[in-house]
């Protein structure tokens, strides 16, 4: 069963009484090329179980199943339960969850499902949902070596830029803490059905081994990045002074440990500076 042929998708699709919700933001692969890309840079090989987040029809998951040792998919809308099992059909190491990723417990499903195995995340994420999925997978603290997915070309750029630039943000910072990103490949708007308005990308964030900071002074690091680029124009004395409720002089003297100008905003700088921001401050206030 080609799941990328136009035909037999809508066949499928109209077999089964399926529309598109642009509320879930359902766009599914249609280019041949992409999926085994995502499946063979996102660890999908013996000795791994891969999470993966919203099905589609199951072209992704069937690369996925094809390589790693177990699959377990967390899929939101009961109306493609019918179809996956068709289309899946071959496959007897595929997990379906049909849950909200947003409310599941997902360390529960990686423990039970992938024993023995190490585990990583591979998704084509709906473009609404990518950062608070994202931050999910990395704030969780999940047993992952890495999460590989697909996202817009535009929200690539932003996870991608460097710390520091005036391109990053606070999911920039929030990424990067947990881990490495990297850029593997464009992915042209065509290659959807329906097709998006825009192009896409394909990440690959390799998830740090340990925290870099104690539980506590990770809370208030990101604290102070949530803060500070809520009005990342403003100086940080001023956009932290007004959204965590604090005096200027701490903001100060922070930065003149440092050797920062007091003028600084959070924009421009990068992880050490942050971290070591974070922890000047917090020391005094």
């Amino acid at each position: 069963m080609n799941l990328t042929n136009i035909s037999t998708v809508r066949e499928i699709l109209g077999r089964h009484g399926f529309n598109f919700s642009k509320g879930l933001g359902q766009n599914f692969i249609i280019n041949p090329d992409i999926c085994p890309k995502i499946a063979e840079n996102g660890n999908a090989r013996p000795g791994y179980g891969v999470l993966e987040i919203g099905t589609g029809i199951g072209v992704l998951t069937k690369e996925l199943a094809l390589r790693a040792d177990k699959v377990a998919a967390v899929e939101i809308d009961t109306r493609l339960l019918p179809i996956l099992a068709e289309t899946l059909a071959e496959f007897d190491n595929v997990k379906i969850f049909n849950e909200d990723v947003m409310k599941a417990d997902l360390n529960a499903i990686i423990s039970q499902e992938f024993k023995g195995l190490r585990a990583a995340v591979c998704a084509n994420l709906p473009y609404y949902i990518t950062s608070p999925v994202l931050m999910l997978l990395l704030e969780s603290r999940l047993p992952i070596d890495s999460i590989t997915v697909m996202v817009q070309k535009e929200a690539a750029q932003r996870l991608c830029a460097k710390v520091g630039s005036r391109e990053s943000g606070a999911i920039t910072v929030g990424v990067n803490y947990y881990g490495t990103v990297t850029q593997l490949f464009g992915v042209s708007r065509g290659s959807f059905m329906p097709a998006p308005n825009v192009d896409s990308a394909v990440i690959r964030i390799d998830v740090n081994g340990s925290p870099r900071l104690n539980p506590e002074d990770e809370k208030f690091f990101f604290k102070v990045v949530k803060g500070g680029f809520s009005q990342r124009r403003k100086t940080m004395a001023n956009s932290l002074a007004s959204q965590l409720g604090i005096a200027k002089q701490p903001v100060y003297d922070a930065l003149n440990a440092l050797g920062l100008p007091e003028a600084s905003r959070i924009e421009a700088l990068d992880m050490e500076q942050l971290i070591g921001f974070s922890q000047e401050l917090k020391n005094r206030i």
